[in-house]
């Protein structure tokens, strides 16, 4: 063996070292798996839901919908730096076409006061109306997805609990999003819009694929920021008070599991590099799962890994470029990028690994880089689907069906597989399950919640019209019994 041989493979020991702490073995799973069904009975109990970090929201959404659902929807998509305003025409039988833009948000709008983020959102919405070509007496049902924590207080009420994803407009955090927006839509005056519903990604999700397959009960979100919801039995859920009249035994709840471990609960599985990450974030010490598992966050990790195994001399001989040193230089979607490539072929890996400062790194540093990459990936998938296995194995049904939307689950070649094998590992072996990617949940979602919501207002406006018609019958019938 040669002496480059000897040094490549101390310095690949050296960095599965490093790594080692990302590796995660089936009894940390399901000890992980145990302490969020835990917070799952908290958040979901009224007596102990005000201290429980993962909040089990209601949603007021009960009804899934049928796939017969038709009429013209607008909705709105506030989930990031970019956001979509949609008009989404539902046809029957799980058909539907849509028209949608894509608005920006100014750099200075995620910081700046909240009244001015909403001007923004209102008027590229009349933007969008107005390119509709829509009569001036046409009011259009919306659906807003407000994909930040939020408290429901209503299907059209709904309460910021926390800015995530780099936002942080003042004023905004306890008030109702649907109202400011609503005021900024006054504001303006010059469009009719009826917001029917606000809800968030994995609402949408659950509710876009369980339009076109009816097992799906669980919505799920690994993309900039990772969430999950799921349909309840409502005789679990403490925290709500159905009306007497009410008969639908079931309710979505938005769990707000990027809490997850903001009690401490996860400190045994934290790394340090979970920690530096969290530190100069504007949440510090909040959505600490979120942070371990979400792709605002995953490419970081790798950074700080390939830092440290530089600093150990395991990689690029030791050299440290400028690149390297520089906080959110190695984008999360290198990691899907490299894992693509054939093992044993890194022309798309030294490519990235030139952006980043390193003209000539050798096959073992690729190598090395890659499984950097793998630890930090399927440390992401194997969490996510702990806690998917906790929601199906709480569900009970022998088929479920998981609705998933965001980038590192569309993107990364082997997320899908790697939630797969982990699940069936975790959940009892009597619940079968599939995952089913979604077809523009946090989208054609929001139009579908509100044309239930619609379909639901329609039903009760005739129940209250028949009341009002047979009072009005007997009153008639009463005056002619004092005549005769």
């Amino acid at each position: 063996m040669s002496q480059e041989t000897d040094l490549e493979l101390n310095n690949r020991n050296t960095v599965h070292e490093i790594c080692k702490p990302f590796v995660l073995d089936d009894d940390t799973l399901r000890k992980i798996k145990d302490l969020f069904l835990n917070d799952i009975k908290m958040g979901l109990c009224k007596a102990t839901n005000y201290k429980a970090v993962v909040k089990c929201w209601i949603t007021y959404v009960q009804s899934l919908p049928s796939g017969c659902e038709t009429g013209k929807f607008l909705a709105l998509d506030l989930g990031g730096t970019n956001f979509r305003v949609l008009c989404i025409y539902l046809e029957g039988q799980a058909n539907f076409h849509m028209d949608f833009e894509v608005y920006e948000i100014p750099e200075k709008l995620l910081v700046g006061p909240g009244r001015d983020l909403f001007d923004h959102i209102a008027e590229c919405l009349a933007k969008f109306i107005k390119t509709l070509g829509v009569k001036k007496d046409e009011e259009l049902p919306l659906g807003f997805t407000f994909s930040f924590p939020l408290k429901q207080n209503g299907l059209d009420k709904g309460d910021l609990v926390a800015w995530t994803k780099g936002f942080n407009c003042p004023g905004v955090v306890g008030r109702d999003v649907v109202e400011l927006l609503r005021e900024a839509i006054d504001r303006r005056g010059d469009i009719n819009v009826d917001i029917t519903a606000i809800l968030n990604d994995t609402t949408g999700t659950l509710m876009s694929c369980a339009w076109k397959n009816r097992n799906c009960k669980i919505g799920l979100i690994v993309g900039t920021g990772s969430n999950a919801c799921y349909l309840e039995q409502l005789k679990y859920v403490s925290t709500y008070e159905p009306e007497a009249d009410n008969r639908v035994p079931t309710m979505i709840i938005n769990c707000e599991w990027g809490a997850f471990g903001d009690s401490g609960s996860l400190e045994f599985v934290r790394t340090k590099y979970d920690k530096e990450i969290d530190d100069v974030t504007h949440n510090r010490c909040h959505q600490l799962f979120e942070k371990m598992v979400a792709g605002m966050y995953l490419g970081e990790l790798v950074r700080k890994l390939m830092l440290d195994c530089c600093k150990a001399g395991a990689l690029f001989k030791g050299n440290e470029s400028e690149q390297l040193n520089k906080e959110n230089t190695f984008k999360t979607k290198f990691i899907s990028q490299i894992e693509e490539e054939k093992r044993g072929t890194y022309v798309i890996t030294k490519a990235i690994l030139e952006m980043m400062g390193y003209k000539n790194p050798t096959d073992s540093d690729c190598e090395n880089v890659r499984y950097i990459c793998e630890c930090v990936s399927r440390r992401s998938a194997h969490m996510v689907a702990t806690n998917l296995a906790c929601l199906i194995d709480r569900i009970g049904d022998p088929y479920v069906v998981v609705g998933i939307d965001g980038s590192v689950y569309r993107y990364h070649p082997h997320y899908h597989d790697l939630l797969m094998q982990k699940i069936r590992c975790l959940a009892r072996p009597e619940h079968k399950f599939d995952l089913m990617l979604s077809e523009d949940g946090s989208g054609r979602g929001a139009a579908l919640v509100a044309a239930v919501a619609a379909r639901i207002k329609s039903k009760e406006m005739e129940k209250s019209e028949h009341k009002r018609s047979r009072m009005l019958r007997r009153s008639e019938a009463r005056k002619s019994n004092k005549i005769s």
